[in-house]
């Protein structure tokens, strides 16, 4: 038996998803709040466990946040009960046999919110990226036009990293802008860590007049992180939804 959940979260109080030893994550509030209903262990004798669709860092935020484990489904009131205000379950429902909530994802979409004004905003403080200074938004377009396709994003993740593969199909990068609020769209089959933070973070450097779009446009080609921008803060980023194939 293997049963979906479908989360939000606000990230500020978590040190990210993935449970650690005295830590508070995202993953362990869940947990631990199944174990106090379920009171066993999974089905395969296993001590309960979430797989979830996006592993996301300490601040990260989810809109659409994925998770499956090895049980029957409870209803999302019952574990909203006995976890944080800043974490609820949106849907909890039978899944298919085998079910994996990481390993059967088509693609992930995530959005970075930039507040771009000269003052800082109350309400916008943890969701979105303040930037005081000039920016150049064609330019911005310009950079989110060259992502879409296949591309080595060797640049854009640490170098310390466990990939293996860093070639990533981007099915869609745009941003979009509405006054002050900038928000940054992108859908992919598969993200780097901290890939996002540094896209944003480059584009901005060259819509700041760091860069160009054309150097923009050749770190796609695999070059080295050092010669990428800023690691945006994690608190613009937010996993909006999770794509599965359909039924």
């Amino acid at each position: 038996m293997i049963s979906k959940l479908t989360i939000e979260y606000d990230g500020a109080g978590f040190a990210g998803w993935a449970r650690q030893p005295d830590e508070r994550t995202v993953q362990g509030e869940l947990e631990g709040a199944l174990r106090t209903i379920l009171g066993e262990k999974a089905t395969d004798g296993s001590p309960l466990g979430l797989t979830v669709a996006g592993r996301t860092d300490r601040g990260v935020h989810a809109w659409g946040q994925v998770a499956s484990y090895s049980h029957e489904a409870v209803d999302p009131l019952r574990i909203n009960g006995l976890i944080g205000p800043d974490v609820a379950v949106l849907s909890s429902e039978p899944a298919p046999p085998g079910f994996d909530a990481r390993r059967d994802a088509t693609s992930r979409t995530y959005c970075y919110r930039i507040l771009a004004r000269r003052t800082r905003s109350v309400f916008q403080r943890a969701n979105a990226f303040w930037w005081p200074g000039p920016l150049d938004r064609d330019a911005l377009l310009a950079c989110a036009e060259l992502i879409v396709g296949r591309h080595d994003f060797t640049a854009f993740t640490p170098n310390e990293t466990e990939h293996m593969w860093f070639r990533c199909a981007v099915s869609r990068a745009e941003w979009k802008m509405d006054g002050e609020l900038l928000e940054f769209w992108i859908e992919s089959d598969m993200f780097l860590r901290h890939m996002n933070r540094v896209l944003v973070g480059t584009m901005v450097d060259v819509a700041a007049g760091i860069f160009t779009v054309e150097q923009f446009g050749e770190l796609l080609e695999g070059r080295p992180r050092v010669e990428a921008g800023r690691t945006a803060p994690a608190h613009g980023l937010a996993l909006a939804g999770v794509s599965y194939p359909e039924a």
